[in-house]
């Protein structure tokens, strides 16, 4: 029995992995005997694709700053967080004022790094891929509104007040 490898995605982990057909296996890494080249002309090969990743997915980053009255007013950076709401709005639209109209992804990942109180600091402020559910309802709303590449205004949530990126 010959391997009958195709791409499916995972929805768990929101990323395609390589399935073979004929044993069941299944794995994350380019399957032996195929090249990047190769995959390409796998089922399901346009699931490689950011821009082709399932039609109800988005996947965005985020500047998190939190305030007193966030539903969890401590972060990585800071045990107990005294600022008002409007304070962190304030240092919200002081970390991104030299953006200008079209930040890239590169600025924005650069101050959520070093500044945002959501532990996806670490990532550049990157969630990952998310469905309608997984995120509160403001957040949710604002990123599926947003084109790719673009950032919104602030978003107020339970969690304290964003900036958001959408990246794909």
């Amino acid at each position: 029995m010959s391997a009958q490898w195709e791409i499916r995605f995972s929805n768990s982990r929101r990323l395609p992995y390589f399935y073979d057909a004929a044993s069941g296996q299944s794995t994350w890494e380019i399957p032996e005997g195929h090249t990047e080249a190769t995959i390409k002309s796998l089922p399901g090969a346009h699931l490689l694709e950011p821009a082709n990743a399932p039609a109800n997915q988005v996947r965005a980053s985020h500047l998190l700053i939190k305030h007193r009255d966030s539903r969890r007013p401590s972060s990585w950076k800071e045990e107990k967080i005294t600022r008002t709401k409007e304070e962190a709005i304030a240092m919200l639209k002081q970390l991104t004022a030299d953006f200008g109209p079209n930040p890239t992804q590169e600025q924005f990942a650069k101050v959520a790094s070093v500044h945002s109180d959501c532990p996806s600091a670490k990532a550049g402020g990157d969630l990952g891929f998310f469905t309608r559910g997984q995120m509160q309802k403001p957040f949710e709303e604002a990123t599926f509104n947003l084109p790719v590449g673009a950032m919104s205004d602030v978003v107020d949530t339970d969690s304290g007040v964003h900036y958001i990126f959408r990246t794909a």
